[in-house]
């Protein structure tokens, strides 16, 4: 195990690590994005049946926290956005189901969506994760492309009745 798996098991076990590297899906070897979209989902669909003001308030909550832990295991890390850190993708992915109907297929083209925005990063996805450094660009894209996703899905929930 190298220097950096290690400082990552070691980061882990602390409560800012465990929270940025998404209760340990970061961990994952390959696609970490992806397996912490994923873990965010039980979660997103707990979210989904709050009450409105509830749920904006635990998404400013779960964003400005992810800001902070970001930038602490990042520092310890040496990596800014190293890719085991998906609090990033919970948060985004909770923006992206915010006010899509409560069902499972929304919820899966959700995560479709997202996924391919996160990784493409198209404008102003990259933009973003390049003009802001710490927590807060770790932070910010995957927001943006929460709200990309968003963006997409809401208006086709509405118009096709869902």
């Amino acid at each position: 195990m190298n220097e950096l798996r290690a400082a990552l098991w070691r980061s882990v076990r602390q409560w800012d690590g465990f929270i940025a590297l998404g209760f340990g899906s970061g961990l994952a070897p390959k696609a970490p994005g992806t397996f912490g979209t994923l873990a965010a989902i039980p979660l997103g669909v707990l979210l989904s049946f709050t009450p409105m003001p509830v749920h904006m308030a635990l998404l400013v909550g779960a964003f400005l926290l992810g800001v902070v832990v970001c930038d602490r295991v990042g520092t310890r890390l040496g990596v800014s956005d190293h890719g085991a850190m998906v609090w990033d993708e919970f948060v985004g992915y909770w923006v992206a189901i915010a006010v899509l109907p409560a069902q499972w297929p929304w919820w899966l083209a959700a995560f479709a969506v997202f996924r391919f925005f996160d990784i493409l990063k198209p404008w102003p996805i990259r933009p973003l994760e390049k003009a802001f450094k710490g927590g807060l660009g770790v932070m910010l894209d995957d927001l943006a492309a929460g709200l990309l996703t968003l963006l997409i899905l809401w208006p086709l929930s509405r118009w096709l009745g869902a």
